[in-house]
């Protein structure tokens, strides 16, 4: 309740009361002061808002679209005073529940907050010059950075976790980098003059483009549709602060600012007024382009620094400053974990990025292998082995066909054998002849045909029909009409991106008692489906990865020499796949994180890979291939210190790897190749201690 206007009471707002040391006074009480007693203010709730900006289709088709499953499009609002506030077109408020985006799906407790009504409402008011409408974006500044926002100021906390790292969940996946240029050309300001680069995602970006931009429309239209002329404020801001992309984290009170230093291990704070004092609207442009370069982002996973900015012409902005002492414009401030470790005073560009340089480096000091010389591991292609060879596609489809002819049929089949082999020699077939003739005759650099999604459907769909009633030793002529249609990227992203996959299909048949023909033909598909990264990504996540590595291992101990080379071709694939992705993030400046990736997986493949290099002793090709896998399996890997150095000790991985180079050791002089003892001797004695 409102002090009484008369009563003398003098009402103490949030940042004065730590002057009192009451514990911050966040989530406690508010204290009015007389001459003679304390009163106790009563404390308010404080509830989060949660919505689906998707109306339910991100749960329905996030896994088709990004190859993960997301639950929703969240839009938060904070909900206190009987008033629910929220961001879009400028700050909201609206009776809660009233707005149009409906019910909420979730309501969460904040908690409570001692702040009264009156200065909340100068809070808000003070927020409209920072939440404009044209600062908003879909994934930089949106709701959910107002709401973490003021749920600092309110009660000291911040929103979920699964709320705040919805966009480093999307833009996790290749759907979601793909999709970034669009979102951030819906936002971009026109520069005038210039011509605007068109955005479009294309088939070869998504699986289905135009659902994805009917999605996408709809829930930027959504998250940016005002609640009323009446309850929104525009206006003007200065152009340093309109870069929509740049990741400054908006703190605008004392509560916000300390959540970001607890979450987070390196920050730097920018105390400015760019409206008054001129270095600090000079070095504004240079600060945000740092903050987009060394912030914490995807592409670096997770290794930078957090950048605020910090406005001392607002009322809370100033008393931010005057707690951390800040006196001069700009300042810099420069945390790592919580702790103040150095302060900045003026506008030196020099001096910022060294020092910003200097906080990243002893937040996030490199992986020792990025100081080692490795010019032979450094010189391998990281690109999949493919398997391209055609065979003749006629015969091909009439033995098949002999096979189906000689297979009982269920007779609750939905197609008869008739329409099964007609579908496969009138459309497979001729789809497979139609792309592979063109590759094969083609001078122009025009496109090569590619599968429809009705085609795949349709492929996928006997297939599974196919698969239980033929045995694997029928079966191998359609994994290897996959093997070829794997090398059409449309292929494999639909594959990657929808629940009906013929991988799963064919490795559930695959046991180490299968013909060779069909264990050599469902290894040369499942390298060719690492020609697709989407693909290669789901290839390499949960069960997909179990039922791989199950197969795989056995396969590169088969008494067939064939089969071992094809085995130790994809265990590169997946190997390389792994070290292209870890060596991305360095070269971006980030680094490779163990909560990221499977230490398990890591330990059994790297155990098999020494185990087969110690029993190979005929073919140089398969000692290539695992020393290579071997290298990229260990090289900048986040479990190298802790867990791999001892197996590889156990394993005695440097003398197995010095064995190969040996008389006996592969072959009867050992291995030839200059190339190959030039790799096998660089990871024994630089990769294996």
């Amino acid at each position: 309740m409102p002090a009484p206007r008369d009563s003398g009471f003098r009402l103490l707002p949030y940042p004065a009361l730590h002057s009192l040391h009451v514990a911050d006074a966040v989530g406690i009480i508010w204290l009015c002061i007389t001459d003679a007693s304390l009163v106790l203010y009563p404390m308010q709730p404080v509830k989060l808002y949660v919505y689906d900006l998707s109306k339910g289709m991100a749960g329905q088709l996030s896994r088709q679209l990004t190859g993960k499953q997301i639950d929703g499009i969240w839009h938060t609002s904070i909900v206190v005073f009987g008033r629910e506030v929220f961001y879009g077109q400028g700050i909201n408020t609206t009776a809660p529940g009233r707005s149009h985006h409906g019910s909420p799906l979730h309501i969460i407790d904040l908690g409570e907050t001692a702040i009264d009504e009156d200065t909340f409402v100068e809070y808000i008011q003070d927020m409209r010059d920072h939440y404009t409408a044209d600062k908003y974006h879909l994934l930089d500044f949106n709701c959910n950075s107002f709401t973490n926002d003021v749920a600092g100021f309110l009660t000291g906390n911040s929103i979920p976790d699964w709320i705040k790292d919805l966009p480093t969940d999307f833009l996790s996946t290749p759907f979601g980098q793909a999709l970034r240029p669009t979102i951030d050309s819906m936002y971009r300001r026109p520069t005038p003059g210039a011509t605007p680069a068109p955005t479009p995602l294309t088939s070869a970006q998504a699986p289905d483009p135009a659902l994805a931009a009917s999605i996408l429309q709809s829930v930027a239209e959504q998250a940016q549709r005002s609640a009323g002329p009446s309850t929104a404020r525009a206006s003007t801001s200065l152009p340093a602060t309109e870069s929509l992309a740049a990741p400054l984290h908006p703190c605008t009170n004392s509560a916000s600012f300390r959540n970001l230093l607890r979450t987070h291990r390196a920050v730097v704070a920018n105390f400015s007024n760019i409206a008054t004092c001129m270095p600090c609207r000079m070095i504004a442009p240079i600060y945000e382009d740092l903050a987009r370069n060394k912030g914490i982002r995807v592409g670096n996973n997770g290794v930078g620094a957090a950048f605020t900015k910090i406005d001392m012409s607002t009322p809370m902005g100033n008393q931010l400053a005057s707690e951390w002492g800040v006196r001069v414009m700009p300042t810099f401030i420069f945390f790592l974990d919580g702790k103040k470790v150095h302060e900045m005073k003026g506008a030196d560009e020099k001096e910022l990025r060294t020092q910003i340089d200097l906080l990243i480096f002893q937040a996030y000091p490199p992986h020792p292998h990025t100081s080692l010389s490795l010019p032979a591991v450094q010189a391998l292609s990281l690109n999949p082995i493919l398997f391209t060879q055609v065979p003749s596609l006629d015969t091909v489809s009439t033995k098949f066909a002999s096979f189906i002819d000689a297979t009982p049929w269920p007779s609750n089949s939905p197609q008869s054998q008739e329409q099964v082999k007609a579908s496969i020699a009138g459309t497979i077939v001729p789809y497979l002849k139609s792309r592979f003739a063109s590759k094969a005759n083609t001078t122009s650099k025009s496109p090569l045909p590619s599968a429809t999604p009705v085609l795949i459907n349709m492929w996928i769909t006997i297939t599974a029909a196919l698969a239980s009633v033929l045995s694997p030793e029928s079966l191998f002529p359609l994994v290897d009409m996959w093997r070829l249609g794997f090398l059409d990227p449309v292929v494999g992203t639909w594959c990657a991106t929808n629940p009906l996959d013929p991988i799963p299909i064919f490795l559930s048949k695959a046991t180490n008692s299968s013909p060779r023909n069909y264990t050599l033909t469902v290894i040369r598909m499942l390298s060719n489906a690492f020609s697709t990264p989407l693909l290669a990504q789901r290839l390499l996540i949960g069960a997909n990865k179990a039922s791989l590595t199950a197969f795989l291992i056995p396969s590169l101990l088969h008494e067939d020499a064939t089969v071992r080379t094809s085995a130790a071709s994809l265990a590169f694939n997946a190997s390389a796949f792994v070290q292209k992705g870890r060596i991305d993030k360095v070269r971006s400046g980030g680094r490779t994180l163990a909560e990221d990736e499977d230490e398990d997986w890591e330990v059994e493949m790297v155990s098999a890979i020494i185990e087969m290099l110690g029993r190979e002793k005929e073919n140089e090709d398969v000692v290539h291939r695992l020393t290579a896998s071997l290298a990229c399996l260990l090289r900048v890997s986040p479990f190298y210190e802790n867990q791999l150095v001892s197996l590889l000790e156990v394993l005695q991985a440097r003398d197995v790897l010095r064995s190969k180079l040996e008389k006996a050791g592969c072959g009867p002089d050992g291995v030839k190749k200059a190339e190959v003892r030039k790799l096998v001797e660089e990871v024994a004695t630089k990769l294996c201690p």
